[in-house]
């Protein structure tokens, strides 16, 4: 049976990285199939790297990432899975999904879920001299919505087939899913993303 787990990650205070915690509340209005997890981890990594090690076959994490494309687009991330020892572990207060990775596979036995990052490029992050900054831009709060309609169509699809990589459903938003650290080719056209 697959067992499938939808994390929110982001930190509520810093902008568009609300992203995947304001996801994952406006999932409780449109909830996903019974007996899919859905939980927002917030910056909580070391939460996020035990759950992980839970027997779950599809982890979706749902967070902004900057990735060069216009904000509120939504990508489909396949990030490598983590080679060796975590370089650091994660921060208290911060979130950082490929350290949260490696830790997650330093900590456990068994091989981690396939991992898929449902990706929303940010409009604003804070910049460092920036403690708090409420609020997601008007295209990144635009894409929540796109967000909880293009998890009511990967999640059954990945319940059907977990080696699965649906599309999302608008071209501009899908592009081929890429891994971590691997920059996105640059591309002319909307068609091609």
């Amino acid at each position: 049976m697959t067992r499938l787990l939808v994390a929110g990650v982001g930190n509520i205070f810093l902008g568009d990285d609300a992203f995947g915690p304001e996801v994952i509340r406006a999932l409780a209005g449109r909830p996903l199939p019974a007996g899919v997890r859905v939980r927002d981890f917030g910056i909580r990594g070391m939460d996020l790297a035990y759950e992980l090690l839970d027997g779950w076959t599809v982890a979706v994490l749902v967070d902004a990432a900057a990735r060069g494309e216009r904000p509120g687009t939504l990508s489909l991330i396949e990030p490598e899975p983590p080679a060796g020892a975590p370089a650091a572990a994660p921060e208290a207060h911060g979130m950082d999904p490929a350290k949260v990775l490696a830790l997650a596979a330093h900590l456990g036995d068994e091989p981690l879920p396939r991992v898929l990052v449902l990706a929303c490029e940010p409009g604003e992050l804070p910049r460092g001299d920036e403690d708090i900054a409420p609020g997601l831009t008007a295209p990144v709060r635009d894409a929540v919505g796109q967000a909880v309609a293009a998890l009511h169509a990967l999640v059954p699809a990945l319940l059907a087939d977990p080696s699965a990589t649906p599309a999302l459903a608008r071209p501009e938003e899908s592009a081929p899913p890429v891994t971590a650290g691997r920059p996105a080719t640059a591309t002319t056209g909307a068609e091609d993303r």
